[in-house]
């Protein structure tokens, strides 16, 4: 598998790969670690990996991107393997990309007429060419609101506004990050979460809601991710029947619209019994606990076989994508 990577996401990733290469060897396979540097360079034991194009990867038969964030998550890992011509889990380029990129993802998921909270997307140059009339279209949401970078993950360079004030240097935080930053009305409701696991015909797991530690007056924010203690995983997530099922039933159709394959793990708000996508992980965190495992475990598959499964939908997308002429 590989892990590691060049994003701020490196040690997520390489607790990730740990866990699945554990939950690979139970499984019955032979996992084999590849880790990428920060620098960006491919190394198995320590010594650097080659790759060229059309011969595989260091001889594995399968490759599991376990990467998150940019330079991992975001297609461009996923070219290089499918100029090597291996088989790897997971979704393709187009899907990586898109969902990475938190403002065409909802773009998409708009024109699917998916519901979703509001939203305004800024450029670092429209701030500075007209910062006035950015920060009123931002208002214009109402406060409080969450000023994202727009291609990042695991809630990094994310700040929560509730002073009109506090706006601009909120971007400029955004930007530090990515030129491209998204801002978002706050939804006033649950957090909850769901798994999906397939290629042409997914399933998804029993969705879970998110109980932050610090309570109401909190946000699910890099630290309530990683702190332990920071953040509680409640299966299944206290909503009526019918609200389980539309999660579960947009859960499946934002995974299709975005041309998902393999996996994904897919968040939402819940407003009373209104449902609203937030957005899509293509690779979420993946160690035994993480809350896509976690979700189908209580769903009745336990870890080493949801690795096992994962591998097999790699090695059907993989011959079916062979089916056709290029």
């Amino acid at each position: 598998m590989l892990g590691g990577g060049r994003s701020s996401e490196h040690e997520v990733s390489l607790a990730s790969s740990a866990s699945v290469r554990e939950g690979l060897r139970e499984a019955g396979h032979e996992p084999i670690a590849i880790e990428i540097d920060r620098d960006g360079v491919w190394r198995r034991d320590g010594s650097e990996v080659a790759v060229s194009p059309g011969l595989g990867l260091d001889g594995v038969d399968v490759v599991f991107p376990v990467l998150h964030g940019p330079f991992g998550e975001d297609g461009t890992v996923q070219g290089l393997l499918e100029c090597l011509d291996v088989p790897y889990v997971g979704a393709g380029v187009l899907a990586s990309a898109l969902c990475m990129d938190k403002v065409m993802f909802k773009e998409v998921m708009k024109h699917a007429e998916l519901p979703q909270v509001d939203y305004r997307a800024v450029r670092a140059g429209e701030l500075a060419s007209d910062r006035s009339g950015v920060l009123a279209r931002m208002e214009a949401l109402g406060l409080p609101v969450f000023v994202k970078p727009a291609r990042l993950g695991s809630s990094v360079g994310i700040v929560r506004v509730s002073e009109a004030a506090d706006l601009a240097g909120a971007l400029q935080t955004a930007f530090e990050h990515d030129e491209l930053a998204i801002v978002e009305a706050a939804a006033r409701g649950l957090e909850v979460e769901c798994s999906v696991l397939g290629n042409g015909d997914p399933v998804a797991s029993e969705p879970g809601e998110i109980v932050l530690a610090a309570g109401e007056t909190g946000w699910y924010d890099y630290e309530a991710k990683y702190t332990p203690g920071g953040m509680q995983l409640v299966v299944p997530a206290r909503v009526p029947p019918w609200v389980r099922e539309n999660i579960q039933e947009m859960a499946i159709q934002a995974f299709r619209h975005a041309g998902c394959s393999g996996l994904a793990r897919v968040d939402f708000f819940i407003e009373g019994e209104r449902v609203l996508l937030n957005e899509l992980n293509t690779m979420p965190g993946f160690t035994a606990t993480s809350v896509y495992a976690s979700l189908f475990e209580a769903s009745g598959v336990p870890y080493a076989e949801l690795l096992d499964r994962l591998v097999q939908l790699a090695f059907e997308r993989h011959e079916a994508g062979r089916r056709h002429r290029h």
